[in-house]
């Protein structure tokens, strides 16, 4: 079983930048591929980033550019920078964890880019 925290959602103008931490309550994180997804009102959860055990990463066309996914195995952590963040970015934000066909989600942290 894994647990997943997420932090660091909050209000910004667009523009603006966020990081998002997601603490993971395993001792062998290093093993666990990480990703943030997200979900705006009405739109189904997609993909924002990801980072495999091996080090190996992937993002959405959208985001490519200006988010940042990166991971501390030391302190269990696994970040989000988020820069020049637009209106559209506006959702809850979802930590993942997955290891072999299992996966595990984080209570998420609400995003909102607005003026």
């Amino acid at each position: 079983q894994v647990q997943l925290v997420e932090s660091g959602g909050g209000l910004v103008q667009p523009g603006g930048s966020l990081r998002l931490s997601c603490a993971a309550s395993r001792s062998r994180f290093s093993i666990l591929d990480m990703g943030w997804y997200r979900q705006a009102p009405g739109k189904q959860r997609e993909l924002v980033a990801s980072k495999t055990s091996g080090g190996s990463t992937n993002y959405a066309d959208s985001v490519k550019g200006r988010f940042t996914i990166s991971r501390d195995n030391a302190k269990n952590t696994v970040y989000l920078q988020m820069n020049s963040l637009k209106p559209e970015d506006t959702a809850v934000y979802y930590c993942n964890a997955k290891y072999l066909a299992v996966e595990y989600w984080g209570q998420g942290t609400q995003v909102t880019v607005s003026s």
